[in-house]
């Protein structure tokens, strides 16, 4: 790493010489101006941000609104342009293209579904959501499962979402337990000005394939809502992979004053989806119904020098699944599995800028981790009893409490400090401190330099405490890692030119892995790589954009590939916009141990839409052009070149 910063240190200097400008930044910080542009309202805040030279303003890693260019920590933001040209219901495959070291699971056309064959894992420089080690966040509130302490990639709709902003590193220091590879942090949409606005997206395609939204957006005064409504279902590649979605969103808001503003808002879906097996194994009945749902209740403040928010939210789901049995001589199940979990909690910060150039953020958080599993006779509903489900069976309560602080200066105009402490105590595993600390170089007005050491962890899951034979609540304690990192960012040609390159370690240990029948804490590894990315707007017509990452495991785990590229570019004129990508994964494990395997790939994915009307337009996409033969799941083949066409609406 001395090595590193060493290149790093020359590469930066030899830079600011070429740009031949004044390395002095004015002397008011940008942390400032971006603090006080969080109290506009929020239409005069996009004027206002598009009228300035700031970058990009985010609340991940920070909690409150920040210009990026002061964080210690690397963040990919995706906006709702983004999320939406592409017309996809989830907004899981968006960002897989958009953000480097960022990969996602999938086995069909649509649907990721929940259990043994599922896709939607979530990893980050080889740290999967799978196993919690990626944490998944609404406005900041954790999602995951209670019982198994997964994402539930279904969930995560973009009808929902204004931006999606993604911490590629350890965010526990914030964020908590399973934050310890990142946090994706979906960012929910609002009405910005007075007025109403109705939008219907509708869609259709390959293998029985419909998609359909409808949103209503209204701000009046100081009343603003949000309500979304979703369906979407396939048939599938195979026979017996059915997927069927029902979803809502619902936002209600309303500023109390120029300084205070409160918002409620109602995550809903339910997904129906089913399990065909391996295409060396098929199975039948192997179906799951699912339904998950996110609330919060937010009280925020604004002052100039003070800002903060008390919240309170709760992450719930029901399941049922029906395990299946083997097509070739299986016997039907005459039990169903069924779970409840939830993870309910308090959350409160303060952020106050106590003299000039600093920020000072401490908080409190209070998490209450619910998780019942257990087998219910598929004819009568009763549960059943027998020492064998009794084996698989879990009821338990956990509770989690921490208090953090995050102390933020610009030292001079061309340098920042970063430093946060975090203590987390879980009712079980115990007490674990979890530090941060980083600094920011801006040798020129365009770029910085960013140095970051970090620790993640993640608290055993329910699951690994209560559930199955391999249980044990007596001595697990936490998974923890370090992770250092170095990052370089810069923007050229006044802003149209951007490029970042980041170089990153990874040293993890007490991972839980079952030995013996027993889970315990003994695993480690070791992960290094970098990722790169920049994005270019030719003209007024073209945007080009492209991200590469590389990721060496000391120990390959599944879902996590070596190397991911993505090249992608737009074209706006005359009402036609056209979006395309090309995306190219090598060395995937879709199987470790003693017979590994490995995947390589390249996915061609283009969308054309047209503006016929004012109030509408029609859009034509196709997924996977160069009919790729590939597996993501082993034993799942992925479709080959599927099309969609549909009509959006806007009044």
């Amino acid at each position: 790493m001395k090595q590193l910063l060493i290149l790093a240190v020359m590469l930066t200097t030899v830079t600011a010489r070429a740009a031949n400008r004044p390395i002095q930044e004015p002397q008011e910080s940008l942390t400032t101006v971006a603090a006080e542009a969080a109290l506009l309202p929020a239409d005069t805040l996009g004027n206002q941000l598009r009228s300035t030279t700031l970058g990009d303003v985010v609340v991940t890693g920070t909690r409150n609104h920040t210009d990026i260019r002061h964080l210690p920590l690397t963040v990919s933001v995706v906006g709702r342009d983004a999320l939406t040209q592409h017309q996809r219901t989830n907004v899981l495959p968006t960002l897989t293209e958009q953000v480097p070291g960022l990969f996602v699971t999938s086995r069909g056309v649509m649907g990721y579904g929940v259990s043994t064959g599922a896709a939607g894992g979530i990893s980050m420089r080889g740290l999967s959501a799978g196993s919690g080690q990626m944490l998944v966040l609404i406005d900041g509130h954790p999602q995951y499962n209670g019982v198994y302490g997964h994402s539930i990639a279904d969930s995560y709709q973009t009808l929902m979402a204004e931006r999606v902003e993604v911490a590629r590193g350890p965010a526990s220091m914030l964020y908590g337990s399973n934050a310890m590879g990142g946090v994706i942090n979906i960012v929910t949409r609002g009405m910005r000005a007075d007025g109403v606005r109705t939008q219907v997206h509708l869609g259709a395609g390959s293998y029985g394939t419909v998609q359909a939204e409808l949103s209503n957006q209204v701000r009046q005064g100081r009343f603003s809502s949000t309500v979304a409504l979703q369906y979407s279902r396939t048939d599938n590649h195979r026979p017996h992979m059915g997927f069927e979605q029902y979803g809502g969103y619902v936002k209600l808001g309303y500023d109390l004053s120029s300084h205070w503003n409160v918002f409620a808002d109602l995550d809903l879906t339910h997904f129906n989806a089913s399990n065909p097996g391996l295409v060396t194994q098929p199975k039948l009945e192997n179906d799951q119904w699912i339904t998950r749902g996110a609330a919060s209740l937010v009280l925020e403040h604004h002052y100039d020098r003070l800002s903060g928010a008390v919240s309170v939210y709760d992450n719930f789901g029901r399941h049922k699944i029906n395990d299946g049995y083997n097509a070739d001589g299986g016997t039907p199940q005459t039990d169903l599995f069924r779970s409840k979990d939830a993870v309910a909690g308090v959350s409160w910060y303060e952020s106050a800028r106590l003299f000039e150039g600093n920020r000072l953020t401490f908080g409190l958080d209070y998490q209450h981790i619910y998780g019942r599993a257990y087998y219910t006779d598929r004819q009568t509903g009763a549960i059943v009893t027998t020492q064998r489900r009794l084996m698989q069976s879990a009821h338990a309560h956990e509770n989690e409490v921490a208090a953090y602080v995050d102390f933020r200066q610009d030292i001079t105009s061309w340098l920042t400090v970063d430093a946060g402490l975090r203590y987390d105590h879980h009712s079980t595993a115990g007490g674990e401190w979890v530090p941060q600390a980083g600094l920011v170089w801006r040798p020129v007005r365009t770029g910085e330099l960013k140095a970051t050491v970090s620790k993640g962890f993640r608290n055993p899951t329910t699951r690994e405490m209560y559930l199955y034979g391999t249980a044990n609540h007596d001595s697990l304690r936490a998974e923890r890692m370090m992770n250092y990192e170095l990052a370089w960012r810069q923007r050229l040609l006044d802003g149209r030119l951007t490029y970042g390159v980041n170089l990153f370690l990874i040293n993890a240990d007490n991972m839980v892995q079952t030995v013996a029948g027993r889970n315990i804490n003994t695993g480690s590894f070791k992960n290094k790589g970098f990722e790169v990315e920049a994005s270019y707007k030719i003209n007024g017509h073209w945007t080009v954009a492209t991200n590469h990452s590389y990721l060496d495991m000391e120990t390959p785990v599944v879902a996590a590939p070596t190397y991911k590229g993505y090249l992608g570019a737009t074209f706006r004129q005359a009402g036609w916009h056209v979006a395309a990508g090309l995306q190219q994964v090598s060395g995937l494990y879709t199987a470790t141990g003693n017979a590994p395997q490995k995947e390589n790939f390249t996915l061609l994915n283009a969308t054309v839409s047209y503006q016929v009307l004012k109030c509408m337009g029609l859009w034509l996409k196709g997924e996977n052009l160069l009919a790729q033969r590939y597996e993501i799941n082993q034993g799942y083949p992925m479709p080959r070149a599927t099309v969609m066409a549909g009509v959006n609406l806007s009044f």
